[in-house]
């Protein structure tokens, strides 16, 4: 499949609603539970996704856009949402997302990306050259793979309920991904 910037907009767009309807009113048991010791709750993976808006994605494009791989990304601190959600509600942090979110697309929107410039490499600091179709397909694929988590974290909630179906309900079983981020 050939990168879409379509395609990849329409994912993001489409993330903060989700969770949205995903998330907003259910129970602690679900927003603050997590998969047990090392791992997030969906209020840990939010503030993940909002730290990510900040600091991440769209600056990292910019940095692409100004100066290629002549300079590095800044690193990416995979617990830097621990300060930022403290003191706020799951609530707080769906509108916070889907504000934040909505501005860096139009920012994003407005640069008018030519196919040119999504081939324009930047320098990750782990691995290494990267383009900006690169950084822009992994930014849907990064929402894609938390939408995973999450489901995976209310799932959990029920590890110890639902009996024999337990054997039938891969996403009780999926280990893969258990580390956050």
């Amino acid at each position: 499949m050939e990168h879409n910037l379509d395609n990849t907009l329409a994912l993001l767009d489409r993330t903060p609603a989700a969770l949205d309807a995903l998330l907003r009113g259910l129970p602690e048991v679900f927003t603050h539970a997590n998969e047990g010791s090392g791992t997030w709750s969906a209020f840990d993976i939010l503030g993940h996704l909002i730290h990510c808006e900040k600091t991440d994605w769209l600056p990292r494009a910019k940095i692409i856009l100004t100066h290629g791989d002549t300079r590095p990304f800044d690193p990416f601190d995979r617990f830097g949402h621990v300060h930022g959600i403290q003191g706020k509600t799951l609530p707080m942090l769906l509108d916070e997302f889907a504000l934040i979110r909505a501005q860096n697309l139009d920012e994003l929107r407005s640069m008018r990306l030519t196919p040119e410039q999504l081939a324009l490499r930047g320098l990750h600091p782990a691995f290494g050259p990267v383009t900006l179709s690169e950084l822009l397909a992994a930014w849907a694929a990064h929402d894609a793979n938390h939408l995973h988590q999450l489901s995976r974290v209310i799932a959990h909630q029920y590890r110890d309920l639902v009996g024999p179906w337990s054997k039938y309900e891969g996403v009780m079983h999926c280990t893969a991904h258990s580390a956050p981020g």
